[in-house]
């Protein structure tokens, strides 16, 4: 699919950026300046480039519960441990007591991703090197089961808000790029899965739309369905990926990461008919809710484009609303990459 992986790994951070936009890349960022020649290498230089800030403030500590046996008493007793050691002729109390621990998940979770690139052979000496030393200062921390982290039970505070983008990025390495072997040990896959490029490629539109627009109203929108009756059970949910806003104007954008951007058949490129029938009835139930008033609705298929010969770039009229189908190219300088984007946004504006 890749035609230059490196221009293609360098642009991965600045869709990083946008998604999880508390990592602002500015134009003296000598993570943006650097060349990387494979995604692990671009992995650990945001790491030990975040990890480097955040100790700066200090690592995030919260009160962990502790219950051990002390020889004086420290918090509350716990009854049935402190008896069970008066049977046993110790002479020790059992105590529950609150600490304030480093040791807790958003620190474990940061030292597991990295103690995972430290030990990938395609992350380079220097920037193992950074980590390690950065993971001197975590020797209170445990790692744990990568597997076992229920990311949708993290919750952020004024306190931990600056782990936010560490997280997330490290969500994206672990849930992404993990593989098991039959050993049961862990390793990191060559590559980011297509699965998971989708979705970084739908957050990055829509967080680059959401910061350079702030005129439009920038979404990620449900969409009702037109109901005569209003019964909808059992009707899926219609969950667009970016939804602009303007006046009465609306454009609904289906983002698309495919490694072919069409389907063959007896040498015969067509469109993926299930995108195409999937936007067309966002379209259609979306310019419903406007009734009677004067309303403008289109959609748009946006394909992260491809090095195959073929590449859709189609626009079509459909029962009174336009429909499109373009590519975006990302193996390419990002000022073009932005471009791209931005003629989409100007055009809908005009």
């Amino acid at each position: 699919m890749i035609k230059d992986k490196s221009i293609f790994i360098k642009n991965i951070y600045y869709m990083l950026s946008y998604a999880f936009t508390t990592l602002t890349p500015t134009e003296d960022d000598e993570i943006a300046a650097e060349e990387f020649d494979n995604i692990h290498n671009l992995f650990a230089a945001i790491l030990a480039k975040g990890i480097g800030q955040q100790l700066k403030q200090g690592l995030y500590r919260e009160y962990l519960n502790r219950k051990e046996d002390m020889p004086v008493m420290r918090g509350k007793i716990d009854m049935p441990g402190t008896i069970k050691n008066r049977l046993a002729r110790k002479q020790v109390l059992t105590c529950e007591y609150d600490e304030l621990s480093e040791n807790n998940l958003l620190n474990q979770t940061l030292k597991t991703t990295v103690m995972l690139l430290i030990r990938h052979a395609k992350v380079d000496a220097e920037y193992k090197s950074d980590l390690k030393k950065e993971m001197l200062f975590f020797s209170e921390v445990d790692t744990i089961e990568p597997t076992s982290i229920k990311w949708s039970t993290i919750r952020f505070q004024r306190s931990n808000q600056s782990y936010r983008m560490l997280i997330s990025l490290c969500q994206f390495i672990l849930e992404g790029m993990l593989l098991t072997t039959d050993q049961g040990e862990y390793k990191m896959a060559s590559f980011v899965d297509e699965q998971r490029m989708c979705r970084l490629y739908e957050k990055f539109i829509l967080e680059y739309f959401s910061k350079e627009y702030p005129a439009l109203g920038v979404r990620a929108s449900q969409i009702p369905w037109a109901l005569d009756d209003g019964i909808g059970t059992m009707l899926p949910v219609m969950q667009s990926d970016i939804t602009l806003s303007y006046g009465s104007k609306v454009l609904i954008i289906d983002a698309k990461y495919y490694a072919h951007t069409t389907q063959v058949q007896y040498d015969k490129h067509t469109l993926h008919s299930n995108n195409l029938y999937q936007i067309f009835t966002y379209v259609k139930n979306k310019g419903s809710e406007f009734g009677d008033k004067p309303h403008e609705v289109s959609g748009m298929l946006l394909y992260a484009q491809t090095d195959e010969a073929v590449q859709p770039d189609n626009n079509y009229m459909m029962s009174g609303n336009r429909i499109s189908v373009k590519t975006l190219d990302l193996n390419c300088d990002f000022s073009v990459i932005a471009a791209q984007l931005d003629s989409i946004a100007d055009s809908f504006i005009q």
